[in-house]
């Protein structure tokens, strides 16, 4: 839990910066992460070096011998003329090329640039990155965390932050397992927030009785101290990423270091391109045991940049629903995602919706359809947006509905939050009814969870709004009789006419 006085110091942090003429949330957010991560490299550098002295063994070094004068505690004192030719000519080329435990930060760091043109800004960014706790395991998470949720516009390609609590949401419906050595996928990974609450959710899942410590606020904090034969698995093959926005990616890489992956197998690449299956081809199809996804809602493609087996299963330029068929592709047979779609998906008329509806029900296992309030995304888009949960292969039987009306903040562009909880209002409800599902209970059309049959959704043209099969139940209006409305109207007139005529004997 970030506290009043850390999060003060963020504030100061980011008030600098817009005062230093860096005013694009995204901007200050990356030249953050780059500040902190050459923090990062020196902490780790310092931990192996202090390990090399206790083992004798040596370790593949971050700072060669003529790199040393490019670590954070040699530079950080530097004079304000020195330190920032020193950072934007030496240490950002340096970000580059270096590997840390395998995972090459130069695929996202090549185009990095210093965007901090004042000396005195430059300055105070590294003093007040210097006093944040970066060696504390959850409490840096939560304070980049923090960071991010100051994100309010949306990027180039229609792409925005998800809010954590429906993140939250739909990672604990497919709760991922290690047992199994699953394998978490994101091909529009964004900041990597799925990713991370994949990290929380192993973290608080994998954690006994006794490794539940109290913090400093009495809140519980989860060791995860049963992770430990799983370690390797979660540290190397768990989590992949993949998007086409490198700042997105440098923000996705800093975002998993800093919640204790140490080489995030984050990739440069769209994933919807023809290219996806040839670089990354063990990735690109039949890999993943879960994918968690909210691709760009806006934009189009041309036919020649999408892979044709895309296109051979959904002809579109629609990213929103060749991301689908995407997914289904990377997915292993068995596989399952729950993926963020604009309302349009779910009942858009053209032969490409509706092609892909019907892949969904006849050729796989469609399991849910959770509408989303209208506002979730607010302030970046007012766009509606529904959850679809399914699994690659299969057979569709019961496809589960929710109404979701309450997120548990306004609907506004604020977002406040309405309870003491950030995972409240009907989210708690949608989870329980997802677990405890019952078709032939959960019959109730009017309720906010009941099942669809796959011969009803075929009967309209594979339509999956949840108004095609919500009942409404409307509250019969009881008025009074016209004579009586009219005989009280006169009665208040009357009395309106004694109160003027009191009122004109007192200005006698």
């Amino acid at each position: 839990m970030i506290t009043g006085d850390l999060k003060s110091r963020v504030d100061k942090l980011w008030e600098e910066f817009w005062t230093g003429g860096v005013t694009n949330p995204l901007t200050v957010i990356e030249q953050i992460s780059f500040l902190m991560f050459s923090r990062m490299l020196d902490i780790t550098e310092s931990r192996n070096e202090k390990k090399a002295q206790r083992t004798g063994k040596s370790f593949r070094r971050l700072f060669s011998d003529q790199e040393q004068e490019l670590r954070w505690h040699r530079f950080k004192n530097e004079a304000a003329d020195k330190m920032l030719p020193h950072m934007r000519d030496k240490i950002f080329p340096h970000f580059r090329n270096v590997a840390v435990d395998g995972a090459k930060f130069g695929e996202y760091m090549k185009d990095a640039q210093l965007m901090i043109q004042k000396p005195s800004l430059l300055v105070s960014a590294v003093n007040m990155i210097d006093a944040l706790p970066l060696t504390e395991g959850d409490t840096k998470g939560d304070l980049y965390e923090y960071l991010l949720s100051k994100l309010t516009t949306a990027g180039i390609n229609g792409q925005f932050r998800t809010p954590r609590h429906i993140i939250r949401l739909m990672v604990e419906l497919l709760d991922p397992k290690l047992e199994h050595n699953e394998v978490v996928g994101d091909p529009s990974c964004g900041t990597a927030g799925f990713l991370v609450e994949v990290m929380h959710y192993l973290q608080k899942k994998y954690t006994s009785l006794e490794g539940i410590i109290p913090g400093e606020g009495g809140e519980p904090i989860y060791t995860g101290d049963l992770l430990e034969p799983h370690r390797e698995h979660l540290q190397n093959n768990l989590l992949h990423g993949f998007d086409f926005d490198v700042t997105m990616l440098r923000i996705a890489a800093m975002n998993l270091l800093l919640h204790g992956i140490d080489a995030p197998d984050i990739h440069y690449q769209d994933t919807l391109s023809s290219n996806f299956p040839d670089k990354f081809p063990h990735l690109a199809q039949n890999c993943f045991d879960v994918i968690l996804a909210n691709p760009p809602f806006k934009g189009s493609l041309d036919f020649e940049d999408v892979h044709s087996s895309l296109l051979a299963q959904v002809k579109t330029k629609k990213t929103e629903l060749l991301f689908v068929a995407l997914i289904l592709r990377m997915l292993k047979n068995g596989g399952r995602s729950a993926t963020i779609v604009p309302d349009g998906v779910l009942f858009g008329s053209s032969k490409a919706h509706v092609a892909l509806r019907q892949m969904l029900v006849e050729q796989n296992q469609l399991e849910a359809v959770i509408s989303l309030p209208s506002g979730v995304f607010r302030p970046y888009a007012g766009v509606s947006t529904g959850i679809l949960i399914f699994t690659k292969g299969g057979k569709t039987e019961d496809v589960f509905f929710y109404d979701m009306q309450d997120d548990g903040f306004s609907l506004d562009d604020k977002r406040t939050q309405l309870y003491d909880s950030s995972f409240a209002g009907d989210l708690p409800d949608c989870l329980s009814s997802w677990k405890e599902k019952d078709p032939k209970k959960d019959t109730n059309r009017t309720a906010k969870a009941f099942f669809v049959k796959p011969e009803e959704i075929r009967e309209k043209n594979y339509d999956l709004s949840l108004n095609r099969y919500k009942e409404t139940v409307y509250e019969e209006v009881k008025h009074d009789p016209p004579k009586e409305i009219l005989q009280k109207l006169k009665e208040l007139e009357s009395e309106i006419m004694q109160d003027l005529d009191e009122l004109e004997g007192m200005l006698g």
